[in-house]
């Protein structure tokens, strides 16, 4: 039996005849170690609408005039909502296409979706879960902006696995029958949006129905070859997982305080986000490497020997580039001073090798707390900081496409830092907003 996360929201959008240019802002989670950026993209907006007036850029959480910032947010959405600059559309989903000057611009469907068929906690079996593992520590600060708040605006971004292109693919190349709702360059180089409004109808009924399709177990247990009663996975989350669990943790906090019988269409229980296709050419997934500092090298090969043998596999240490593995091995290339070499893992019981490594490297810096460990993107900087001393690089493959959700799947919610999906400039630019009260 199907399982129904997806629905058609009724959005929010700036009235006709506002500037979208300085209304579209990058994801408030990006850019915090830059506060020029945001002090920019103050001087694009000045008093003019804009979402930068609706969010809170966390370069800004640690800040003493935090709740204050809070204050104006929560001031700013009622005004929008009272003076006209916020108007509600007919029920209906925007499809999307985002360029940035990649292979190909990022296709994409806002769409609502119900908070109860999502979990965050760890073994989750919910039918959205998250890539990698929420820090929940970072739940409350988040949690003070939409206490209050009366709508929401969307940075989060959930990843269907849909190698045949049957879903977005088809509407995107059917985009010129849609009206078109917004077309518009993003500030501070963000590229270029556009976006078309499909109401509610015949079009957006097939489209649950085809997003439905990819929680059936038999068509699940097929694609990933499963022969146990596995939770079937239809929608990972690839961006704004913390965003997601806060609006979840809000969406509890409420249920807490009506009855049962208010919880189907309350607005608070569902949440805005953009729907992508992994295999869309523009996600492009990067591993995330891992460095480590104040070590000896053979003391981590010797506990990664000990670690992995006390779980059934076996571990291999050679100079030599691994040729031809055999399918299951596990390569890590290694580098520390002028050493370098590979770890072969045999008999693994982790589907993706960075479960398998960030389990050991877990294990270890829990054993030796004056190991510190940073993850880097660039292959160029790994190698620079494993030839100082005492230190130490492991790089990782990228993982394939198709092995994020099995990954998942099979392993549980995937290690942080696994992948990369994107650069600060690529994320969501909020343009659409919804009302979470009543």
């Amino acid at each position: 039996m199907s399982i129904r996360c997806a629905y058609v929201p009724q959005l929010l959008m700036p009235k006709e005849g506002t500037d979208l240019s300085k209304w579209a802002v990058v994801a408030c989670d990006q850019y915090t170690s830059q506060p020029e950026y945001w002090e920019e993209a103050e001087k694009i907006v000045g008093d003019a609408p804009s979402a930068l007036r609706l969010i809170l850029p966390e370069s800004n959480l640690e800040s003493p005039d935090c709740s204050a910032y809070i204050d104006e947010i929560h001031a700013a959405m009622q005004k929008y909502m009272e003076d006209g600059t916020l108007v509600q559309l007919p029920a209906g989903v925007v499809l999307l296409a985002r360029d940035t000057g990649g292979a190909a611009p990022r296709r994409g469907l806002v769409l609502a979706f119900d908070l109860d068929t999502y979990e965050y906690a760890a073994g989750s079996a919910s039918p959205i879960r998250p890539t990698e593992k929420t820090v929940v520590e970072r739940i409350p600060p988040r949690l003070k902006v939409r206490e209050g708040a009366s709508v929401e605006l969307p940075h989060i971004m959930l990843l269907i696995d849909d190698p045949e292109r049957q879903i977005i693919e088809p509407l995107y190349e059917r985009r010129a029958e849609f009206s078109k709702l917004y077309d518009v360059e993003l500030m501070q180089g963000g590229g270029h949006l556009t976006g078309w409004y499909i109401p509610e109808g015949d079009e957006t009924e097939k489209l649950l129905d085809k997003l439905a399709q990819l929680s059936n177990p038999a068509v699940f247990n097929k694609k990933y070859g499963i022969t146990d009663n596995r939770a079937v996975l239809p929608y990972a989350v690839g961006d704004g997982n913390h965003s997601m669990a806060t609006a979840k943790a809000y969406w509890e906090a409420i249920k807490a305080t009506i009855p049962p019988e208010e919880w189907e269409n309350h607005p608070a229980r569902f949440v805005l986000a953009e729907v992508v296709n992994i295999h869309d050419e523009s996600i492009v997934i990067e591993g995330i490497y891992r460095a480590l500092f104040h070590v000896d090298a053979v003391d981590v090969l010797d506990a990664a020997k000990n670690f992995f043998g006390a779980h059934g596999a076996e571990v291999t240490i050679t100079e030599s580039v691994p040729v031809a593995l055999p399918e299951g091995v596990q390569s890590f290339p290694f580098m520390a001073g002028t050493r370098t070499g590979y770890m072969v893992l045999q008999h693994s019981k982790w589907a993706l090798p960075v479960a398998a490594l960030q389990a050991f490297l877990d294990d270890y810096l829990a054993a030796h707390p004056a190991v510190k460990i940073d993850y880097i993107h660039g292959l160029d900087v790994l190698h620079e900081l494993a030839a100082q001393p005492d230190s130490m690089g492991f790089e990782l493959p990228n993982p394939a496409k198709e092995d994020l959700f099995r990954g998942v799947i099979f392993d549980g919610v995937l290690p942080r830092k696994t992948f990369s999906m994107g650069d600060a400039r690529e994320k969501r630019f909020y343009m659409e907003a919804r009302k979470i009260v009543k």
